[in-house]
């Protein structure tokens, strides 16, 4: 999976200006500044790289979610059991925060397994008739 252009610019440009808040730190402890005025510094790089990190966690992980949803509901007939599970995550999807993103993710997949199975016993018994 490739990271899209536009938050891959995103991120360079933020990392960039923590690039320079961090300089500043470096002239601030040079220059003998004082703690607090050094300490909130490192709170706004800490914040900075965190939204940055965020921000990437959360593309990949829709992304990755949202295309594994299409997959499942694709996969499922109608009447493979999960189907009212299913169609709740996908109607969660737009509300998940990040947290959840990665518990939706693991559940999607043991579901999607669970209808792999279901599908090949289905053709495995087709095949015989």
């Amino acid at each position: 999976m490739q990271i899209p252009t536009d938050l891959t610019r995103d991120l360079k440009n933020r990392l960039k200006s923590l690039q320079g808040q961090i300089g500043g730190i470096i002239k601030m402890l040079d220059g003998n500044e004082a703690p607090e005025k050094i300490l909130f510094q490192f709170k706004a790089v800490d914040k900075g790289l965190q939204k940055a990190h965020y921000l990437l966690l959360d593309d990949v992980y829709r992304k990755a979610l949202a295309i594994k949803i299409v997959n499942v509901v694709d996969a499922c007939p109608g009447n493979c059991g999960d189907e009212s599970r299913i169609e709740f995550i996908k109607q969660q999807f737009p509300n998940y925060e990040l947290d959840d993103l990665s518990e939706q993710m693991k559940e999607i997949q043991e579901i999607d397994a669970r209808l792999a199975r279901y599908n090949s016993k289905n053709s495995a018994e087709e095949n015989k008739l």
